[in-house]
């Protein structure tokens, strides 16, 4: 069946002059063929997401095509304003695959508001709501290595597409040959015709001023005298992070010079992940050159943020997405309680493998934290309810530990635009008292106890990954562990069981251990891994992290 398919490819008139020699280069070995065609890419609530390249398994204009032609089959039958907003980060073939996109819409009828540069996740968001748009495109890999691509799909309120949606357009998807079943127009063609324009200025416009209005004190980075090292990781970052972090009054930016203007080959660090060192490295040397107070990084598609903060000793340190979770929960909440500008019944949200530190700080404040399944659409449901209810303005602030937050309602998916500017402003605040974020952040601890968090991955590789990662999950609801490391366990929630729970099914397990230790187990929803998260609290860090490495070792021949 596979052969067919490759033989098919081989034999059509292929546009992208970039698949017919990889094609040759595999002709005759098997497994290659079959790693290609044997299936095809799914589509689901993140959209699509995979290797460039030739064939179904891989991201190419034939797969965008035959994706958008589902999405258009959808929006058609939607009603409304029959209008698809379109935005692209820097990697390799984006700004192709987002043109490509909207030839597919305009060929259908449908019109399409398109950046005419890369722009990060929040302005697609943006954007799909200032249009009062049908659906959403934005095409990215998010932090994957260079070799990805992928496509995005959001919902008429700007929130990644839900489940019943993603399903309709999966179906359609299906009836449509990857080849030759897409309707196709020429981008120029769909200028031309007026079914293809570019997001105007009054929209950026928009999105920055709805930035902007979240600043807790505002005014006050304007005298504070911040230095900041940022680097955009080569991504959409660049243009909006420093506008906005300029129009409220920081302008010592020194920008990571190797790391500034688009590069899909992501040529300074092999995974242009800000959760991790090697992505942080460059900017961190610059730093230290630079005597910075901060040190940020977005990602491509600038929709998660990382740091690192200056520590007394001129060191500089990294802070995990559940400590700036918490950071800026308790930043916000004071300042706003502060100011006066705390909404009556205030909300936020975070996902239930994030940090149970931040319940502490919730209620600490009196807010209420609402605990959703992981991915950030989740916590863009819960602004959903509150906007339908004519409360929106309770959300304070919803954050996950993969380093997303978002502060307001203005989009529906996490912000490193915004996140940057809190957290720039939260350091030139602590800054102005003669404190520190580094300080905060162990006043925090000594006030609620030393939580400690991190992740293990377990990678699965290959066709048989997903599999084997099925195989470990069922596992381990059929044989429940009963402790772990000699710790027993007292409580198993297993979110697929939605009776249990009352939230939507989840390939989720997670366990309370005697001594209050969390160990939480999930695939990943776009990698083949299985995460383990642990949360641990000790007396002091040391303590908190031997707990860890114990519980860590115990798991390990689990995922085997």
């Amino acid at each position: 069946m596979y052969q067919n398919e490759y033989k098919r490819w081989m034999s059509f008139d292929l546009e992208d002059c970039d698949l017919y020699p990889e094609l040759a280069k595999v002709e005759g070995n098997d497994e290659e063929i079959k790693d290609r065609f044997a299936v095809s890419l799914k589509f689901g609530t993140a959209g699509l997401r995979g290797v460039l390249g030739a064939g179904t398994n891989r991201m190419n204009i034939y797969v965008v095509r035959q994706a958008t032609q589902g999405l258009a089959n959808w929006v058609k039958k939607q009603g409304g304003s029959q209008t698809v907003a379109i935005s692209f980060d820097t990697r390799l073939k984006s700004d192709v695959f987002s043109k490509t996109a909207a030839g597919v819409l305009a060929a259908n009828g449908i019109k399409v508001r398109i950046y005419d540069a890369a722009m990060p996740v929040p302005a697609l968001s943006f954007a799909t709501r200032y249009y009062k748009c049908n659906a959403g495109i934005m095409v990215t890999a998010s932090h994957n290595p260079s070799k990805y691509n992928g496509y995005k799909a959001y919902g008429p309120d700007g929130c990644q597409m839900t489940d019943d949606a993603a399903a309709i357009v999966y179906d359609e998807i299906q009836k449509t040959d990857v080849l030759t079943g897409a309707k196709t127009m020429s981008f120029a063609q769909g200028v031309e015709d007026g079914l293809i324009r570019f997001v105007d200025d009054s929209c950026k416009k928009a999105f920055y001023d709805a930035i902007e209005s979240r600043q807790v004190r505002t005014g006050l980075a304007k005298t504070s005298g911040l230095k900041l090292v940022y680097s955009p990781l080569n991504g959409s970052g660049l243009v909006p992070v420093t506008q906005v972090l300029k129009d409220i009054g920081i302008n010592d930016i020194t920008i990571v010079p190797e790391q500034e203007y688009p590069n899909g080959y992501f040529t300074t660090c092999s995974y242009p992940n800000p959760e991790i060192y090697d992505a942080l490295e460059a900017g961190l040397k610059l730093a230290e050159k630079c005597d910075a107070d901060l040190m940020l990084a977005t990602d491509p598609d600038a929709d998660r943020v990382g740091i690192a903060m200056k520590c007394p000793d001129g060191s500089y340190e990294l802070v995990s997405g559940n400590e700036m979770g918490v950071l800026l929960l308790d930043y916000i909440c004071a300042g706003r309680i502060e100011k006066g500008t705390m909404p009556k019944d205030p909300v936020a949200v975070m996902s239930l493998v994030s940090t149970p530190l931040a319940d502490a700080v919730a209620k600490n404040y009196g807010v209420e934290l609402r605990k959703v399944l992981t991915g950030f659409k989740w916590i863009g449901d819960q602004i959903l309810h509150l906007e339908e209810a004519g409360q929106e303005e309770r959300f304070i602030f919803g954050f996950e530990e993969s380093y997303g937050y978002l502060s307001g309602s203005y989009v529906r998916d996490k912000d490193a635009v915004v996140a940057s500017m809190l957290i720039c402003e939260m350091a030139a605040y602590y800054r102005s008292i003669g404190s520190s974020i580094k300080a905060r952040l162990e006043e925090i601890y000594a006030k609620y106890g030393r939580y400690y968090n991190k992740i293990d991955s377990f990678e699965f590789p290959g066709l048989s990954g997903m599999d084997k990662m099925a195989g470990i999950m069922q596992g381990l609801r059929d044989n429940p562990p009963a402790e772990f490391a000699g710790l027993k366990v007292t409580k198993a929630v297993d979110y697929k069981k939605t009776e249990e729970t009352g939230l939507p099914s989840a390939n989720v397990l997670i366990y309370t251990l005697e001594d209050g230790a969390t160990i939480v187990v999930r695939p990943s929803g776009t990698e083949p891994k299985i995460k383990a998260y642990f949360t641990t609290l000790g007396k002091n860090l040391a303590e908190a992290q031997a707990k860890k490495d114990k519980l860590s070792a115990a798991c390990k021949p689990l995922f085997e």
